[in-house]
């Protein structure tokens, strides 16, 4: 876990000797929160269903004597923990979803711990574990100097295509923080000044005429068309659009039996691009490829927008900070993608 230090060493009102006693602090306390992240690991909960992680992580933060906000933004796995009164106030995110069939024993070959079952590709359970460690941390350093401050951890569902920030940022819970502090589990530790993809996400559904495939197909009108012909027209649009762009997709649901002309379909799309006017465009042509297969089988389209996030907007000034301090920890060097 000491590899994670970057969020309590970034408090540039830090002495060196003060840093020094808190990470081998941090070190005597390191197993503990370990177990914390294999607890989560092990859980491995969706997005949104996140009940027994958020659940472990708030008994951490009462237990540290934290105040406990539940139920952010109307989120049953989303909440804010905060201590201390004052400015600055100091927020860290913490994570804890999992992405769905990554269920993984801790082996380097592939080897589900429940065959199908979510699991954390991609760290997520050390992303809550390694922030509320630091969070305790810097709350116990406030306390022992008599500091005013507030100290705050927000558990952030469904970071894994979700949008459960987007949610909370909504419902105004970050109006009075000053800085926000986010990391992400890398094969390298370092400040970065790296941006991101914006990423808008939906659901198309096209509704149709059920019938006999066999006995009398020209009855029905199928939705699984409509569907196929949205994507089709896309992988034509690949062609033209930027380099940089990223449209991937499932089939959700594409009927139920081949012998019915299917009256249901949906698609589940990502589109990526890192900027988002111009994602706003190609989202825009993305439409019209749902709307053209609705026309050309005569079923109907229906969207349900899942997620719109902007690309990460850097931060310098904060990253030079971060970067000072994780040389202390061994890390180091500033990434700009």
């Amino acid at each position: 876990m000491r590899t994670f230090l970057l969020f309590l060493v970034a408090a540039g009102s830090l002495v060196a000797d003060d840093k020094s006693a808190l990470l081998q602090k941090m070190d005597s306390r390191a197993a503990h929160y370990g177990e914390v992240s294999r607890q989560i690991w092990e859980f491995a909960e969706l997005g949104y269903k996140e009940n027994r992680s958020a659940e472990l992580l708030k008994s951490e933060l009462r237990s540290a004597e934290f105040s406990l906000a539940d139920n952010v933004a109307s989120i049953p796995t989303a909440f804010s923990a905060t201590w201390g009164q004052g400015k600055p106030v100091i927020a860290i995110m913490g994570e804890y979803d999992a992405l769905p069939g990554l269920s993984q024993e801790d082996v380097a070959e592939r080897k589900p711990r429940v065959n199908g079952g979510p699991g954390h590709g991609c760290g997520h359970n050390l992303l809550g574990a390694a922030s509320l460690f630091a969070a305790v941390t810097i709350k116990d350093w406030l306390a022992d100097k008599k500091m005013a401050g507030t100290m705050r951890f927000y558990g952030t569902p469904a970071e894994e295509g979700g949008g459960g920030k987007l949610y909370m940022i909504r419902a105004g819970v970050f109006k009075d923080v000053d800085t926000v502090l986010s990391w992400h589990p890398s094969g390298q530790n370092g400040a970065s000044l790296m941006s991101s993809l914006a990423i808008i996400s939906a659901k198309f559904r096209f509704y149709g005429k059920p019938a006999h495939a066999a006995a009398a197909p020209e009855v029905g009108r199928s939705a699984m068309d409509g569907l196929m012909i949205m994507a089709n027209a896309i992988e034509f649009m690949r062609e033209h659009v930027p380099d940089s762009t990223r449209m991937h997709y499932i089939i959700t649901n594409g009927g139920s039996a081949p012998n019915i002309v299917p009256d249901y379909s949906e698609l589940f799309i990502y589109a990526r691009h890192p900027s988002m006017p111009l994602l706003d465009t190609i989202w825009d042509r993305i439409i019209k490829c749902a709307q053209a297969g609705a026309l050309a089988s005569e079923t109907r389209m229906e969207m349900e927008l899942i997620e719109s996030s902007y690309n990460t907007l850097p931060n310098e000034a904060l990253a030079a900070l971060v970067d000072k301090n994780m040389r202390m920890v061994g890390g180091g060097a500033i990434y700009q993608g």
